[in-house]
C-alpha cells in the first residue's frame, strides 16, 4: 500500500497541524508563528488544487510569497515553517520531505540579539543571591544555558536523569530542535555540575524523572518551569546586574555561548556541534560577525585622515 499516496490528500487537514504543534513543543509565541505560516501553506495549495505537493509547489510558494510584497524575513519565517512541517511528515511515515532541498532567502548577518562578553557572564552569575532555593536554581540554570548553548525548550524538556556519566565527564542528553528523542549530549563543564547538584541537594527532589528546573513558586512548586517563565528568570537576571537591553534575551545566552568558543580558539565545526546546527552556514554567521569585528580598516582610515 503507497501509503504516502493514500494520505497525501490529507495534508491540509487540521489534524495534521495540531499534530504537528504539539509535537514541536515550543512556546506560544513559536506556536502562533507556525500556525500562521502553515494557515498560509495550506490555504495556498488549496487555491491551487493541489493535492500531492511536490519540491516545485514549494519553490512555487516561496516565490509567490515574495510576489506578494512580504519582508524577505517574512518569507523566510514562513518557508521555514513548511520545511520544519515536510520534515516532520517524513519523520512520522507520512509524507517525504518535499522541502528539504528547496533553498531560502539570503538574509543579513547582523545579529538581531546581542551576547555577553566573558566579564559581564560572570557579573550576571555573581549577582545572583544564592542563599535561597530560588537563587540556587537561578545560578545553575544561567551557567548551563551560558555555557551549553541550550534553548529555553531544552531546558524546560531536561530531567534529572538526563544527566549521565559518558566516560570520565558527565553530560546532559538534550531533545534538540525538531528531534523526537533525548538523542544529543552535550559535555557539562564541572562548575555547571556542581551548581545543579547543589540546587538538587537543596531542593530535596529524589526522583530522577522530575524537571532538572522546577518553579519555587506557591502555585506550581515543583513544577517543570514553562519556557515563559525561563525566558522571564534569565531576563531579570541580566537587569539585576545591569544589562538591561531589548536585545539581550534568554536566547542571548546561545549566542554568548558560541561568540565565547570562537573567541577562544574552537573551530567553525566545534561550534556547530556544540549549537547542535544542522547546517554550518547558520553557524558561519558567528564567525562572520566576529570578522566584521576585527577588520580594523577604519581604524587604519583614520590614521591616515587625522594623522
Amino acid at each position: 500500500m503507497d501509503l504516502q499516496t493514500s494520505q497525501a490528500t490529507q495534508l491540509a487537514e487540521s489534524d495534521y497541524l495540531e499534530r504537528f504543534i504539539n509535537f514541536i513543543d515550543a512556546s506560544p509565541n513559536t506556536i502562533r508563528t507556525y500556525k500562521t505560516s502553515l494557515k498560509q501553506w495550506f490555504n495556498y495549495t488549496k487555491q491551487q488544487q493541489i493535492t500531492k505537493p511536490t519540491p516545485q509547489d514549494v519553490k512555487n510558494y516561496r516565490e509567490s510569497l515574495l510576489a506578494m510584497g512580504l519582508r524577505p524575513t517574512t518569507v523566510q519565517n514562513y518557508l521555514m515553517a513548511v520545511k520544519q512541517f515536510f520534515k516532520w511528515t517524513e519523520e512520522m511515515g507520512l509524507y517525504r520531505d518535499i522541502a528539504k532541498n528547496v533553498k531560502g532567502l539570503k538574509l543579513g548577518t547582523e545579529h538581531k540579539k546581542d551576547y555577553l562578553t566573558s566579564k559581564q557572564a560572570a557579573a550576571v552569575l555573581e549577582n545572583i543571591d544564592r542563599s535561597t532555593l530560588k537563587g540556587k536554581r537561578d545560578y545553575a540554570m544561567l551557567a548551563l544555558m551560558l555555557t551549553m548553548a541550550l534553548r529555553t525548550i531544552e531546558v524546560r524538556r531536561a530531567n534529572i536523569e538526563d544527566m549521565r556519566v559518558s566516560g570520565d565527564v558527565v553530560v546532559l542528553y538534550v531533545q534538540g530542535k525538531g528531534h523526537i528523542e533525548k538523542d544529543a549530549p552535550i559535555r557539562m563543564p564541572d562548575q555547571v555540575e556542581t551548581a545543579i547538584r547543589e540546587y538538587l541537594r537543596a531542593r530535596k527532589e529524589f526522583n530522577s524523572q522530575a524537571p532538572l528546573f522546577a518553579s519555587t513558586s506557591n502555585n506550581n512548586l515543583g513544577k517543570r518551569l514553562s519556557t515563559r517563565s525561563i525566558r522571564g528568570i534569565v531576563k531579570k537576571c541580566f537587569i539585576a546586574a545591569g544589562y538591561n537591553s531589548p536585545r539581550l534575551t534568554a536566547h542571548s545566552t546561545r549566542h554568548t555561548s558560541a561568540t565565547l568558543n570562537l573567541l577562544n580558539g574552537a573551530t567553525l565545526e566545534e561550534t556547530q556541534q556544540l549549537l547542535r546546527h544542522t547546517n554550518i552556514q547558520t553557524t558561519e554567521i558567528y564567525a562572520h560577525h566576529l570578522n566584521s569585528l576585527n577588520n580594523k580598516s577604519s581604524d587604519r582610515i583614520s590614521d591616515a585622515i587625522f594623522k
